[in-house]
């Protein structure tokens, strides 16, 4: 079986990787399960660049196909923010709650049809080599004035995707990864990660 590593720690995150791709014959880990990596700094301006960086270095650094998600939220109203500043919007070390009460602060007083967002996924993946292949994913939808639902993560118990009366956070995770943001790019990416492997 094939190795595939994840450049995060994000027990969330490689999850919902290894579900929506759990049919193909691939050994996903991430970086808990290969040993000690430095920290890759994400202080690119955008999506792709974060996700480059990341795949990239742990692809080099372990001699393993590596593959790097930097996703977030981006807000009509605020400009595109949080944007990749999705996951510490309230702060270095902000927790969950901590970015929902921030974003939910700085929407005060704006009114439902003017509360537009959608959730973007970049994917890349990069082999030790060098080749390096970016998929990309959105999911559109709105921010509630309210937290509602307790499963998912991140900014999942706000957003509510397009012609749905549910949140992320209330939707089962086979619903979710159905129309998600994530779920949209690994579509694209299965065929992409199973080539790089005949390749390795």
């Amino acid at each position: 079986m094939q190795e595939i590593l994840l450049a995060t720690r994000n027990t969330h995150k490689t999850r919902e990787i290894q579900e929506i791709l759990r049919d193909l014959d691939l050994k996903i880990l991430n970086l808990d399960d290969v040993g000690q990596f430095p920290e890759v700094v994400e202080d690119g301006h955008s999506f792709e660049e974060n996700a480059i960086k990341k795949a990239m270095t742990i692809a080099k650094a372990s001699g393993i196909i590596s593959m790097a998600d930097d996703s977030g939220l981006v807000v009509d109203c605020l400009d595109g923010r949080p944007g990749v500043y999705s996951a510490r919007f309230a702060g270095p070390e902000a927790t969950d709650e901590e970015n929902n009460d921030r974003l939910l602060m700085l929407m005060d007083g704006v009114e439902p049809e003017s509360r537009q967002a959608r959730f973007v996924c970049c994917i890349a993946v990069c082999t030790p080599e060098g080749k390096c292949e970016v998929v990309k994913g959105s999911c559109e939808g709105h921010i509630s004035m309210q937290a509602s639902g307790s499963g998912g993560f991140g900014y999942d118990p706000l957003f509510f995707p397009e012609h749905f009366v549910q949140s992320f956070a209330e939707l089962s995770p086979e619903d979710k990864n159905a129309i998600s943001h994530r779920g949209q790019a690994l579509k694209q990416v299965r065929d992409l990660l199973l080539q790089l492997n005949k390749q390795a």
